[in-house]
């Protein structure tokens, strides 16, 4: 797959775990290529460089790179859904095996990668064009962890 744009992810040694991770959640996702380091290299010879991968069709790059840099919530991905019940089923997986709940329909999973379960209707949702509406749902928004769908609509009318 060729992309213009794509995201790379910087791990310390564990990009192929979290990339097998990220696989078994979305559909259409695969592991594309591996690549280890050599002989005088950052890392030791034989650990995992980079892993390249595609979620749900997106390419995305993993790169062990060491403990020098960690993920912060200044960047994260954001995972559309039309349901709730799709919004519940990402929720569930991407916390699953030490992830973490935050606010606002955010949460980190165990790699401590910060993802958004949002509605695919967000944009519309929060359309500037009618304040009080954009208002009504980030209230909606600001009380709650886990997204629900039904109230955010509801704060539409």
């Amino acid at each position: 797959m060729k992309a213009r744009i794509a995201p790379c992810l910087w791990f310390d040694r564990n990009a192929e775990e979290a990339a097998k991770f990220y696989c078994s959640i979305f559909p259409n996702s695969k592991i594309r290529s591996v690549s280890h380091y050599g002989d005088g290299m950052q890392l030791p010879k034989g650990t995992v460089l980079a892993v390249m991968f595609e979620l749900d069709g997106q390419p995305v790059m993993g790169l062990n790179g060491g403990p020098l840099f960690t993920f912060s919530e200044a960047i994260s991905l954001v995972v559309y859904c039309d349901t709730q019940k799709e919004i519940d089923h990402y929720w569930s997986k991407l916390t699953a095996g030490g992830g973490q709940e935050v606010q606002c329909g955010w949460l980190k999973d165990k790699f401590g990668l910060s993802w958004q379960v949002v509605p695919s209707g967000l944009e519309r949702m929060l359309d500037g064009r009618d304040p009080a509406r954009v208002q009504r749902v980030m209230d909606v928004v600001m009380k709650s962890v886990k997204l629900d769908l039904a109230a955010m609509e509801q704060a539409c009318q």
